[in-house]
């Protein structure tokens, strides 16, 4: 059995190190791909040894001798299915699951911040579970994963790929910055980004600028038109999750045993017949498809009628 474990933890480094070698690697134009099998691959093998420290079963049930895929494995190690580690693999591996089908450079700024979260992830655990330092494999600055940080606008995308791509694109990127401000964990994601700030402290300040009183050029505020993929950035899915975490970090407790789930927020979209209110939700069509996102405006909407009543709620929306 411990040759087992110490063979899966050995492929589990290899796979870790080839993954970061072909990310970090400018010339190979797959990396995105590559690092997210890569990467899926060098955690299944860590967490199944994991299971064999704990006498626990590799394998179906099903007496194929198939051992178990990365996802039941994730459940088994970690059961709380709101743990921020959980939560970055699972995009991860949506990531890995739609790259046979289609990928592009652009989605590589928005996966970089739960790629490098997923790194030092990896770091952290084989450590606590395995009592291996990683930096005796790879020298640490190669842990540090290198990205173009520069997103594409959505009219970007939309100018660079057909409708049916661009929307799908920007539904995914929305998802990914909803829960990255949602969760706010460097264990689920870690972006890079730079703020910049007035002051008039000349000594205080990086760089300096002007403002001529005297320019013949006028500014003025506008009212601009607001894009739905801007103000519209939560799918069904994410709605159920920002809700959940919302009520568990507000200590209230829904009294209905399956929580706030799909029926209870379609019941609650069909009773206050919320697709029908573009405040609080979009309807995207595309050919003969119809989906829709929802606003931030749902999620308080949502919040403070749970508060009202929280014992009662699902059952006032039932009668």
């Amino acid at each position: 059995m411990n040759e087992i474990k110490q063979k899966l933890v050995d492929k589990s480094i290899e796979a870790f190190i080839m993954g970061l070698e072909i990310y970090n690697k400018p010339t190979i134009k797959y990396r995105i791909e590559g690092f997210s099998f890569f990467i899926c691959n060098a955690w299944e093998l860590m967490l199944k040894a994991e299971l064999l420290n704990r006498n626990e079963d590799i394998y179906y049930n099903d007496k194929s001798g198939r051992t178990l895929s990365l996802e039941p494995t994730i459940k088994k190690i970690y059961s709380d299915k709101n743990t921020r580690v959980r939560l970055n693999l699972e995009k991860i591996i949506e990531l890995r699951n739609i790259s046979t089908h289609f990928i592009t450079e652009d989605y590589e700024a928005k996966y970089a911040p739960l790629f490098q979260a997923c790194v030092l992830n990896f770091v952290n655990e084989i450590k606590r579970f395995h009592n291996i330092d990683i930096s005796n494999y790879i020298s640490q600055n190669f842990l540090t994963i290198t990205a173009n940080y520069e997103p594409l606008s959505n009219e970007q995308i939309r100018l660079k790929y057909p409708p049916e791509i661009a929307e799908r694109f920007i539904q995914q990127s929305n998802q990914i910055d909803v829960l990255t401000q949602e969760y706010d964990s460097d264990k689920f994601a870690i972006p890079i980004k730079q703020n910049l700030y007035i002051t008039k402290k000349k000594d205080e300040a990086d760089f300096v600028i002007a403002m001529a009183s005297e320019s013949p050029n006028k500014v003025a505020i506008v009212k601009e038109l607001k894009d739905p993929a801007n103000t519209h950035k939560y799918a069904f899915n994410n709605v159920i999750a920002v809700v959940n975490n919302r009520l568990s970090k507000s200590n209230i407790k829904l009294g209905y045993k399956n929580g706030f789930n799909s029926y209870v927020l379609n019941l609650f979209i069909e009773f206050y017949d919320i697709k029908s209110d573009n405040k609080y939700s979009y309807k995207h069509s595309l050919g003969n498809s119809t989906s829709y996102t929802y606003s931030e405006r749902l999620i308080d909407f949502i919040i403070n009628e749970i508060k009202k009543n929280p014992d009662g709620f699902v059952e006032s929306l039932k009668k």
